[in-house]
């Protein structure tokens, strides 16, 4: 039934949706009559027409008394219709087209509310999604639209509310940095773990996911051998954060298991048939099968061509045996005479 209530609720919005451009609006209001009827259906949540009413006032009588404030409305008006793109643009409109307005910072504000509100679609309302598994764009542009409010209107009434805000949205960002170190890890690129993880602790300073950042690090240092930076990591995650999951009784206990890099034989088998050896750390097949090429090519050059034979053959002294007269004489031949068979000789 969930299910059902969820396609009906998405069948209703793409109906409002399509039906959004066929407002039309009665060209003879006057001005104050489409400000005020665009004020009585943004108080009735009818969004949609007080849209249409907005946009009509502010092309009919862009000088007009009420178009500075049509503009703000207009912000809001999309914003509450869940077009988070049409609202960030006009936000954008009007900081360029006002920038000294005494309520530009309500626009500065409803643009992050805009960027805030664009990753929590309908399915995130009603379903348990987990955010910080989700691409982060709007959620870092909504956390750089807030911060640009806080910095030039530090005393705006909307300030603390977008402060509040950044705090979730870093904290956001931050478990975003460790599920992707985490994919890294299962991948066994420890590279890129590591290096995630560093940017989380050094970036993310004050958040949840720190501690997390650490034993990312411990974690794909050990992986890799590095065991002077797995040892002061490690150090580190003890120090601030002793009662972290991947601490037990003070010993570091990697999430991810080591990765099984044997053949499948050898796995069907449960390793009585191994087809290869395992790698050493740090190598690869790669690296492996160029090794095995430059030994092959070197097993097959001729011995005679080899530089310790070669030198052998200098070191000893034998007196050449005397040649046949024939090849004494062909040697004696010109290239000419080797073009004309002899003819000329």
């Amino acid at each position: 039934m969930q299910v059902k209530h969820l396609l009906l609720i998405a069948t209703l919005a793409l109906t409002a949706a399509c039906s959004s451009n066929k407002e039309v609006v009665d060209e003879n209001l006057s001005e104050a009559e489409l400000y005020q009827q665009a004020q009585a259906d943004l108080d009735n949540s009818s969004y949609t027409p007080a849209i249409a009413k907005l946009k009509a006032l502010e092309s009919r009588y862009p000088f007009g008394r009420y178009a500075e404030q049509a503009q703000l409305e207009l912000i809001y008006a999309y914003y509450k219709n869940v077009e988070p793109e049409a609202a960030k643009s006009a936000a954008e409109r009007f900081i360029r087209l006002h920038p000294q307005h005494p309520n530009v910072d309500y626009a500065y504000y409803l643009k992050g509310l805009a960027s805030f509100e664009q990753d929590r679609g309908l399915l995130a309302r009603f379903l348990p999604l987990d955010m910080t598994k989700r691409d982060p764009g709007a959620a870092r542009d909504s956390y750089n639209e807030f911060a640009q409010l806080t910095t030039r209107y530090p005393n705006s009434r909307y300030s603390p509310d977008a402060k509040q805000r950044m705090i979730y949205l870093r904290n956001l960002l931050a478990a975003y940095e460790i599920h992707v170190a985490h994919y890294y890890l299962t991948r066994q690129a420890y590279v890129a773990a590591a290096n995630r993880g560093r940017y989380v602790v050094e970036n993310f300073q004050e958040t949840p996911a720190v501690g997390d950042g650490l034993a990312v690090m411990v974690e794909s240092y050990q992986r890799l051998g590095l065991n002077e930076l797995a040892a002061s990591s490690l150090e580190t995650l003890k120090l601030n954060y002793p009662d972290h999951p991947t601490l037990v009784d003070g010993q570091f206990v990697p999430r991810e298991e080591e990765a099984d890099n044997r053949s499948w034989l050898a796995k069907a088998t449960l390793g009585l048939i191994e087809s290869e050896a395992p790698m050493p750390p740090g190598e690869t097949r790669a690296a492996q099968d160029v090794i095995k090429q430059y030994e092959d090519a070197k097993e097959q050059i001729p011995e005679e061509l080899l530089p310790q034979n070669q030198g052998e053959e200098q070191e000893q002294e034998k007196e050449p045996e005397p040649e046949p007269q024939s090849k004494a004489n062909d040697s004696d031949r010109s290239w000419f005479s080797y073009m004309t068979f002899g003819l000329f000789d």
